[in-house]
């Protein structure tokens, strides 16, 4: 029983963990031309074929929110690329040996790694004028991510990422 509760407080905070995002963008767009968009039919997202319908269903109901709409004739395209890797392991135990006399001092500390290093996954999304622009927006983002999670805890952190990518589209 106690080892339940050390694994549902360890997925209470992968699932909580922050959602690092970056940007970049064409200065020289004018963003309020976008009104329609779509996706890229050759996607490979590198998530699950079911992750990756999250993902996307999360992106389409942001978009709508904010006024965009999917159309067979889009404005722009939406591509998206992941991959996942395990970060190295951030707890140590430090191992010293020193020793001090008349005016002299020396010591050697090492840290030792202990655990695993949690799984990441880094997002990028990328929003395509092929119409002669290419590539005007860019979000990255990295998050924690559980691969044993159920489809209820990858639905709910899939949807925090879209939206946390989203929040600042369109620039201003």
């Amino acid at each position: 029983m106690k080892l339940l509760k050390v694994i549902f407080c360890m997925l209470v905070v992968v699932s909580c963990a922050p959602i690092r995002v970056s940007y970049d963008f064409d200065k020289t767009v004018n963003f309020s031309k976008y009104k329609t968009y779509n996706y890229f039919s050759d996607i490979e997202s590198g998530m699950s074929v079911l992750d990756t319908k999250r993902f996307l269903d999360a992106i389409d109901s942001n978009m709508k929110s904010k006024g965009f709409s999917l159309s067979e004739t889009p404005d722009f395209f939406i591509d998206i690329k992941s991959s996942a890797y395990q970060e190295a392991p951030r707890n140590t135990v430090g191992v010293g040996l020193g020793g001090t006399g008349r005016h002299v001092g020396g010591g050697i500390s090492i840290g030792l790694p202990i655990g695993q290093g949690n799984m990441s996954r880094r997002i990028i999304i990328d929003f395509v004028d092929k119409e002669g622009v290419g590539l005007f927006w860019q979000a990255v983002s990295e998050a924690n991510f559980n691969p044993n999670a159920s489809p209820e805890e990858r639905e709910n952190r899939l949807r925090a990422i879209a939206e946390k990518i989203l929040g600042s589209y369109p620039p201003k």
